[in-house]
């Protein structure tokens, strides 16, 4: 099942604006490699879950997944050929807001050959250009 928040203090949300690089969660943290957004943009919480899938798919059993993103964004629309002037849509899907440089999925346990191959499955489900990321040693 996709990912969503338990509870909400409001069900609909406004759309708002991507401005600026991250801040946070843009270095690689919890594994030694990455996959980090280029661009800024939504990724719905189906695409978090088929990007998990296929990348558990390719591990197996060897190496750990990190997950760095949460849908928290709920979007809204509107059924087809609805007119005008009824209000808002209901909430159709949850979608994590990133913005360029936000680490998504990060790795450990792997060679750095596998981790690519994994990330390179995992990028052709993202909807925004991403790119590889190493750990920087401390």
């Amino acid at each position: 099942m996709a990912l969503m928040p338990k509870r909400v203090k409001h069900r609909k949300s406004q759309r708002g604006r991507i401005k600026g690089e991250a801040s946070r969660g843009n270095r690689v943290v919890f594994g030694e490699f990455g996959l980090q957004t280029v661009q800024g943009g939504w990724i719905s919480a189906a695409t978090i879950e088929a990007g998990r899938i296929a990348a558990q798919q390719y591990l197996r059993t060897e190496g750990r997944l990190y997950i760095r993103i949460f849908p928290h964004k709920s979007v809204t629309s509107i059924p087809l050929e609805t007119r005008m002037g009824k209000g808002k849509g209901e909430p159709d899907y949850w979608a994590a807001v990133v913005r360029p440089g936000t680490v998504l999925y990060e790795i450990s346990g792997v060679s750095e050959e596998a981790a690519r191959m994994c990330f390179t499955r995992l990028a052709h489900k993202m909807p925004v250009k991403v790119r590889f990321l190493r750990r920087r040693p401390i």
